[in-house]
């Protein structure tokens, strides 16, 4: 005989999934209790939940920078608070269908939610095995069926966009898809799909009507999300749609004839920009009266990056070459001079003359050519890199150690504080640690130089693990630099009175000869200097 469990009349969706599972009241004390112990470790599980997440390049994508991951860990600690807490009534259901909703308007995969309750379960299960004993049987039931109750809840969102996009397109009019599907056929045979450039298709009121494979990678965004919307809206920035968009708006209504050349750039799913350059090739046919324009574009952005660091090692080479022969020349008459201040000092003496204001202009002599003879040594280096010396370096000590050096040299006159931001899994690089240091305490100085100008403030370094990256970072709430596009990495070009132009540079070479980049962000109260280096996997 199978037992029935009556059902009341106004039950709630919520209501089904919690009888479907079972959870009790019972079930809601076993997680307050587990609470007491738990919450301590919430902040520790949210950082080794995104150290996780930044070794995914799918769930990495979706993030558009370190500010929106630390906002997303203070909510995973409200999260989890909020499952042992509840109430679990209807105002928890709509907030757990809130953050589905979040995830699908990111493009999350849903797989990485089941893989993220994982996460979350093995780590609440490891705490209740250790503090409730004889309880944690009916503990662990309890977490496993709340988790299981979110992914419910945040699954029915998914569920409900599909919906949502299977109801738009059955409101298509089915002649009219048939036109559709018969005219992008005739598209595709024409490669372009396979095409490795960007083709989008715009109507006459630049409305997208087409968008091939090769725009989806770039910009991350499916056709789903792309077609029937304004072309400036979706991919160009706020900051160039007035210009660029204005432009494609003419061309695309006949207003200007075709452009064989526009430079610009788009803007991803993920918020990151792409450099593109872009042929808009206007071509109306009477076989196909939606289609007026092609925009195809060729992403540039790394063909751009790799010319920027070609110039730049250019110039340092010349540069270098240039200080290495002006070095040499400098050195020999700077050792002669100090030689003959030596012995007219002695002679000086031996004649028995004292006179103070002699003996301070020895003096003066002295420290100047030891000064000039410091700048050359420094020419020196510049000119004359050594080879590296790559070995796996953890980078979690090696920051710690350049962060003391930084805040030790400075002295009691310093005013800045300096902070390290680190992750809790350590990340190990092939690197030459000697120069890496190098670099890092060449930025650690010029931030605390910039904080303390402004009378003190925080100097902060960070370091992040990306799907391919290491990124190191730098950061002060100084003043900032005057111009955005100061050449700072050239070598001799100096923003402090008495500087020699040259440790931008060498840490520059550094980073280049490690097959990274270095480069920057300022404004008045932040400067951001970010290393960016590359992950060797072996195997």
């Amino acid at each position: 005989m199978i037992d029935t469990v009556a059902v009341p009349a106004q039950e709630t969706l919520f209501d089904e999934i919690k009888r479907y599972v079972r959870f009790s009241e019972q079930d809601e004390r076993w997680l307050a209790a587990l609470r007491a112990h738990a919450e301590p470790h919430f902040p520790r599980i949210a950082d080794e939940f995104y150290d996780r997440i930044r070794e995914h390049e799918g769930a990495h994508d979706v993030f558009t920078g370190e500010d929106q991951v630390e906002r997303l860990k203070r909510s995973l600690v409200r999260w989890m608070t909020r499952i042992c807490t509840g109430p679990y009534d209807g105002a928890y259901f709509d907030e757990s269908a809130k953050i589905g909703r979040i995830h699908v308007r990111v493009g999350l995969p849903q797989r990485y939610m089941f893989t993220a309750m994982t996460l979350i379960r093995l780590a609440f299960d490891e705490i209740a095995e250790s503090a409730l004993g004889a309880e944690v049987i009916p503990v662990r039931a309890a977490v496993s069926k709340v988790l299981d109750l979110e992914l419910a809840i945040m699954l029915e969102t998914y569920r409900d966009d599909f919906l949502a996009r299977a109801q738009r397109a059955e409101r298509l009019d089915r002649e009219e898809v048939g036109r559709t599907l018969a005219r992008t056929e005739h598209r595709y045979k024409s490669a372009v799909e396979l095409a490795r450039v960007l083709v989008v298709g715009l109507d006459a009121h630049a409305i997208v009507r087409l968008f091939n494979r090769e725009a989806e990678r770039i910009t991350g965004l499916g056709r789903e999300d792309i077609l029937g919307m304004p072309f400036a809206e979706a991919l160009l920035p706020e900051e160039i749609r007035a210009d660029h968009g204005a432009l494609v708006e003419d061309v695309a209504a006949g207003r200007r004839a075709s452009v064989d050349l526009l430079e610009s750039i788009v803007r991803t799913r993920a918020g990151k920009i792409r450099e593109v350059r872009w042929q808009l090739a206007y071509a109306p046919s009477a076989a196909d009266d939606e289609v007026v324009l092609f925009a195809i574009g060729q992403d540039t952005t790394d063909e751009n990056a790799l010319a920027a660091r070609v110039r730049q090692s250019e110039k340092l080479a010349a540069v270098g070459t240039l200080a290495a022969g002006l070095a040499h020349e400098i050195r020999n008459p700077l050792n002669g001079a100090q030689l003959h201040v030596t012995f007219l000092e002695r002679g000086l003496a031996r004649a028995g003359l004292k006179d103070p204001d002699t003996q301070e202009a020895i003096h003066v002599v002295r420290d100047e050519i030891r000064r000039l003879s410091a700048l050359v040594s420094e020419f020196l280096d510049f000119a004359r890199p050594q080879p590296l010396y790559l070995r796996p370096t953890p980078v979690v000590p090696l920051c710690e150690r350049a962060a003391r050096v930084a805040a030790s040299s400075d002295g009691a006159g310093a005013q800045a504080v300096v902070k390290v931001d680190l992750p809790s899994t350590d990340v190990v690089l092939d690197l030459d640690p000697a120069k890496i240091e190098q670099v890092l305490l060449n930025l650690l100085r010029n931030a605390i130089e910039a904080a303390d100008a402004a009378g003190g403030g925080t100097v902060t370094l960070r370091a992040r693990r990306q799907p391919r990256h290491a990124v190191l970072e730098v950061e002060d709430d100084g003043p900032g630099i005057a111009s955005p596009d100061a050449p700072i990495f050239d070598p001799f070009f100096s923003t402090k009175p008495n500087g020699t132009g040259l440790g931008l540079a060498i840490a520059h070479r550094i980073v280049t000869d490690h097959e990274g980049t270095i480069e920057f962000q300022s404004r008045p109260g932040k400067t951001l200097f970010r290393v960016t280096l590359p992950l060797r996997r072996s195997g």
